[in-house]
């Protein structure tokens, strides 16, 4: 939740030592994806987000449209429900690429409440 004024940026993660660290935070697994969650005890709101879908989940045309999936999941969802100055990772699972994308954005309220609790 970003609080009162203005929303959080949001930016996208790219370096390998802030996934690992997100690692490290809160974790809420959902059938189609897991999301990871840690605050970075800095002063900065940015939100910042990251994706990763390993190979289990399948080829490459597979794991690129599941990304597309998580990006328009956190564009919608991060805004009004993220945590300001935190970071999150969505993690792609199997069954992620076949549920319904209404389904996909329930599951991800669900896991933004679990972990800012």
């Amino acid at each position: 939740m970003s609080g009162p004024g203005d929303p959080a940026e949001i930016v996208q993660m790219r370096l390998r030592r802030d996934f690992l660290a997100a690692n490290g935070g809160k974790r809420a697994p959902m059938p189609g994806f897991v999301l990871l969650v840690r605050a970075r005890q800095d002063d900065d709101r940015t939100m910042r987000v990251g994706y990763t879908v390993t190979k289990k989940v399948g080829n490459a045309v597979v794991r690129n449209r599941m990304k597309r999936r998580l990006r328009a999941l956190a564009r919608e969802m991060l805004p009004e429900h993220g945590l300001a100055g935190a970071d999150h990772v969505l993690i792609g699972r199997n069954g992620g690429i076949e549920r319904d994308f209404a389904l996909l954005r329930t599951e991800l309220r669900k896991a933004l409440k679990k972990v800012v609790r």
